[in-house]
């Protein structure tokens, strides 16, 4: 796995690149490396023979040096709060079993809607007018008018994903056949019926979505909005002359951070270097109760840190240990916060020299497109919350 073909190339093999896409790409920097990245051989030791996963140990490799793209999506159930750490085999083959049923059942459910839903096929148009009569569309049949205003909200919505889908990672040969895009297309949709309290955002797709609460939107407000408001403090904190020249440019709400963090930098890096840096934010901010908050919302909670020992503490992140230990609890203080603040903090002189208005500070952001260095800015990021950390505990 780690031999002389662990390159670029071989990696790429598992994310292959439609081949008149190759040059509009940013250069993927991520390779596995023997003794810092997850290989299959490390994740299997890392198991008992009951199942339970030492998720201390693999936590540590992963922020050393990311996933093998070859267990990729077995690590991320468990990073993404899928499982429990400490349950056994049986039991998340169990859990995975009624995790399965529902889906088929929400997906029959939406289907007896919607009858091209989980046909392999997906719509980019209408399939109802705004006053809820069915529009004809091919493989799609609406049998009447719709009068429920649950089931026309999310009908009306429905093509928005399909347009959406065939924008997603186009230069990946995988979206090329259109089953794979209809995949992603059911999934937005099954979850938009599912979850209408968040419904559908525009860059779902892109991440598809493990930032829920990034989505919430209200008359007032989008959710990450509040991840702005604590990028804004962390700026002002830790480097005011910078936060000032923001605010004098109309920019101290800080919106033009606002795709960053709302797909977690999915548009700043190849696709590779974005799971990479996706899983190594994950490793970072690790919580092992983040499994409870799911399944138990009200039974999990870190407010015991006192009667947390160093084997317990080694089950977080590097970053929210650092939480934990400051006692800082503010649920919008997320890592992709500190990196975008690392990012800023990195165009500082260029941003006070150059901007004389919020395009200008655009362009310049728009500027690391490809150049950013996901492992180097995770670690900025980590720097940059110790500084904050220190500096918002002074009177």
């Amino acid at each position: 796995m780690f031999g002389k073909k662990a390159g670029t190339e071989e990696l790429e093999a598992f994310y292959p690149i439609r081949p008149e896409c190759v040059a509009e790409i940013p250069k993927t920097r991520f390779k596995p490396r023997a003794g810092k990245t997850l290989s299959a051989r490390r994740w299997q030791a890392a198991f008992s023979e009951t199942g339970c996963l030492d998720i201390a140990k693999v936590l540590r490799r992963i922020q050393r040096g990311g996933i093998h793209p070859s267990i990729k999506g077995l690590v991320w159930e468990f990073l993404l709060g899928c499982y429990n750490p400490n349950s056994t085999l049986e039991d998340r083959n169990q859990l995975r079993q009624q995790r399965r049923e529902r889906y088929s059942m929400w997906k029959t459910e939406c289907r007896n809607m919607v009858s091209i839903i989980g046909r392999g096929n997906f719509i980019t148009t209408p399939i109802i007018t705004d006053d809820g009569q069915p529009i004809e569309v091919e493989g799609c049949r609406v049998t009447s008018a719709v009068s429920d205003k649950k089931v026309a909200q999310w009908m009306l919505i429905l093509h928005q994903f399909g347009l959406d889908v065939v924008r997603t990672d186009r230069a990946l040969a995988f979206y090329e056949d259109k089953a794979n895009q209809a995949k992603l297309w059911d999934v937005l949709s099954i979850y938009s019926w599912v979850d209408d309290d968040i419904g559908y955002v525009q860059g779902m797709n892109d991440i598809c979505s493990p930032m829920r609460e990034n989505f919430r939107c209200s008359t007032t407000s989008i959710g990450v909005q509040s991840q702005l408001g604590t990028l804004s403090q962390v700026i002002k904190t830790v480097d005011p002359q910078l936060h000032k020249h923001l605010e004098d440019l109309d920019g101290g709400e800080y919106l033009f951070a606002f795709l960053m963090l709302m797909v977690l930098f999915r548009r700043e890096f190849s696709f590779l270097d974005a799971l990479y840096l996706w899983e190594v934010m994950w490793a970072m901010e690790y919580n092992p109760n983040i499994f409870w908050s799911y399944e138990q919302p009200d039974g999990a909670s870190d407010s015991n840190y006192g009667q947390l020992n160093q084997k317990m503490l080694k089950q977080y992140g590097k970053f929210q240990r650092k939480n934990l230990e400051t006692g800082y609890a503010d649920k919008n203080n997320a890592l992709a916060v500190f990196l975008v603040a690392s990012v800023l903090e990195t165009k500082n002189k260029q941003i006070l020299k150059e901007a004389k208005g919020l395009d200008d500070v655009v362009s310049i952001l728009g500027d690391i497109t490809g150049n950013l260095d996901a492992k180097k800015a995770c670690q900025e990021a980590l720097k940059l919350q110790n500084k904050y950390l220190k500096k918002a505990k002074r009177p």
